[in-house]
């Protein structure tokens, strides 16, 4: 992955981003259970302190297991396509017990029950990780707006919205890796006498972690942070802050 290095004001983004306290630890970002070996060179870290970063260990372990049980339709390790989570299930018999006893049926298809608050930890976790590496900007409060749902459910306007790159309106904190990462490019469009014009445009692409596991996009845009993430192709999350 691209290193980065951040030119905003360093006093943006002090100690742990998840509950301002002392960093005494880097946290990956993504977190590596959610990847696989080998893992992408120069894999994002931000400052956490150590209570934070052992603290929403059990819950990732216990988000991604329950996400690839999911899409197997199963917790049988051998069923599980991913080799790192079939060992996790293997190791952790209480761990695929508890979610296979939230298996149920709805209209003849397989389900599990997930454990929201467990998943939202998760997720809020990554979003405040991307905002603070991305956009130098710390989002510890609850956010404005926050879901997260399989992809499928979102309709298909809904799924083509939230997978669109983002056209920039306002840049948002100078020298954050965002900034350095917007794309320069034109576009021809009609002008007020309705002649055509190039116009230039900031665009804000996707960045892909790993392929098919994991990819985020982080705006900062018209007073508002919005950091969007899929997992697995199949899972979705959006959480807003408005400055």
């Amino acid at each position: 992955m691209q290193q980065i290095h951040p030119y905003s004001d360093s006093r943006l983004v002090q100690g742990c981003v998840y509950c301002g306290g002392v960093a005494d630890t880097d946290d990956h970002i993504p977190s590596k259970c959610l990847l696989e070996r080998p893992y992408p060179e120069n894999l994002y870290v931000v400052g956490c302190c150590d209570s934070c970063n052992q603290g929403f260990s059990k819950d990732e372990q216990y988000f991604v297991c329950l996400l690839e049980s999911v899409l197997a339709g199963s917790t049988d390790p051998e069923k599980i396509r991913r080799p790192s989570v079939a060992k996790m299930m293997q190791k952790s018999p209480a761990l695929r017990q508890r979610i296979e006893d939230s298996k149920t049926e709805i209209d003849g298809q397989i389900a599990f029950v997930p454990e929201h608050t467990r998943i939202k930890n998760v997720m809020l976790k990554l979003a405040r990780g991307h905002a603070a590496f991305e956009l130098s900007q710390p989002c510890r409060e609850e956010p404005n707006h926050f879901w997260y749902a399989p992809l499928y459910l979102l309709s298909t306007n809904d799924q083509e919205a939230f997978k669109a790159v983002h056209i920039q309106q306002i840049l948002g904190e100078i020298g954050s890796r965002n900034m350095q990462r917007l794309l320069v490019t034109q576009m021809t469009g009609l002008n007020e006498n309705g002649e055509p014009q190039n116009m230039g445009m900031l665009i804000n692409d996707w960045i892909d972690v790993q392929d098919g596991l994991y990819r985020y996009i982080a705006i900062d845009d018209m007073g508002s942070i919005i950091i969007r993430i899929v997992v697995a192709e199949y899972f979705a999350c959006e959480a807003v802050w408005e400055l």
